[in-house]
């Protein structure tokens, strides 16, 4: 269906729902807004700030996003979810601070059957990282870095198996 705001920076049609957050991605809306009748699965992924990184120990991460990019792209990825079999979809990234086990990205997917579900979060987490414009800084004990995606090359864009065929 049409998409409208969720009034909570996202938005969301009749069966996906793509947002940006200030606070934790809540993994349980998420799992509650992908169930329905039709769907025997439900699948997810959480992205969560671990405490080290190449032997360094990391304080907290900050996410910026070109927005309205950032919620286009998310859209468009939702939509292939749906393509693949999947009754709903939610994916739910955080923006700003985010402390050593917090919660950056909450994904959840529908579908009849386990399978069309499990791939789609993968497929989900592998696009968002490949192309939403969402940039990560990491602050250890002894300085900070940008991060630049493994699915990302020296500035351009790497092809990478994301395709749900």
């Amino acid at each position: 269906g049409a998409w409208r705001g969720d009034g909570a920076g996202g938005e969301r049609s009749g069966s996906a729902w793509a947002a940006l957050t200030g606070s934790e991605p809540d993994l349980g809306a998420c799992v509650a807004w992908v169930g329905t009748p039709r769907a025997g699965a439900v699948a997810t992924f959480s992205g969560v700030t671990r405490g080290s990184f190449g032997g360094r120990a990391v304080l907290r991460l900050e996410y910026e996003a070109y927005a309205p990019m950032a919620l286009r792209e998310l859209k468009r990825i939702c939509g292939e979810v749906l393509e693949m079999g999947c009754e709903r979809v939610a994916i739910v990234h955080r923006l700003g601070d985010v402390l050593v086990g917090g919660t950056s990205v909450a994904i959840a997917a529908s579908s009849a059957h386990r399978a069309p579900a499990l791939a789609a979060v993968q497929y989900a987490i592998d696009a968002v990282k490949a192309s939403v414009p969402i940039w990560k800084k990491e602050f250890y004990e002894d300085g900070e870095v940008w991060k630049e995606n493994a699915e990302w090359e020296g500035g351009r864009r790497r092809l990478v198996q994301v395709s749900p065929g």
